[in-house]
């Protein structure tokens, strides 16, 4: 069994977005969505309520307070016997290591810009590697759960930007160099996979864009022609 959709969501606007300094001052996990946040989570309820109408629907939630209030303005837009959810904790932000000055903080992400975000681990932290491995680990979780006939046709994950892309790259077999190029979605925005019947396999309809600002550098696989 496999639900029709599997549909990422990334948080609203929260005030880290706005004011990034707050990364250094306060619980990664405690920052919650700005006004704007929480209209931009109502809109993707009313997206996800025009896509799937009747249909119901199970949701995972990551636990972080700005993905919790996202996840709460979504329901909105269905009568609660529509939906079933659960938190999962593997659907974290990445952990950035503790608390730090606001000029250590952003001179650590533009050393993880040069370096490439897949591979740069922050201090006391995870590197992409671990959210990938974390996101792969859950992907077990899920197909074990899209096994009962009673799971639903749409799979909802309400989640960060990082882990929306190494979802992404995991199901599709993806290159590191191919994750690269994935700029992070906006805030609010609805990434969807379909299953389509007659290729029996999911399709990404809405393709992420491609990251202008990556100075990751490249090395394909080279193989001699067959």
């Amino acid at each position: 069994m496999k639900p029709h959709r599997i549909i990422l969501i990334r948080h609203g606007e929260c005030y880290a977005n706005t004011d990034e300094s707050q990364f250094a001052t306060e619980p990664d996990y405690t920052i919650e969505l700005t006004p704007r946040g929480l209209e931009q989570a109502r809109e993707a309820g009313e997206a996800l309520k025009a896509l799937v109408g009747d249909e119901p629907l199970y949701f995972y939630v990551s636990p972080f307070w700005r993905t919790r209030s996202t996840f709460e303005q979504v329901a909105r837009a269905f009568p609660r016997r529509q939906f079933d959810y659960n938190e999962e904790p593997r659907l974290r932000e990445q952990e950035w290591g503790y608390l730090r000055t606001y000029a250590e903080l952003k001179r650590l992400k533009e050393e993880r810009r040069r370096y490439g975000t897949f591979y740069y681990r922050f201090p006391g932290g995870e590197a992409g590697t671990d959210v990938y491995d974390r996101i792969n680990d859950l992907l077990g979780s899920l197909h074990r759960d899209f096994r009962s006939p009673d799971f639903p046709p749409n799979c909802v994950l309400i989640t960060h930007s990082l882990a929306i892309r190494l979802f992404v790259m995991r199901w599709f077999h993806l290159t590191v160099e191919e994750f690269e190029e994935m700029a992070s979605p906006r805030n609010g925005d609805l990434v969807i996979l379909e299953y389509d019947d007659a290729a029996q396999e999911y399709r990404l309809t809405t393709p992420l864009a491609r990251n202008s600002d990556t100075v990751f550098r490249w090395r394909p696989i080279r193989l001699p022609d067959e």
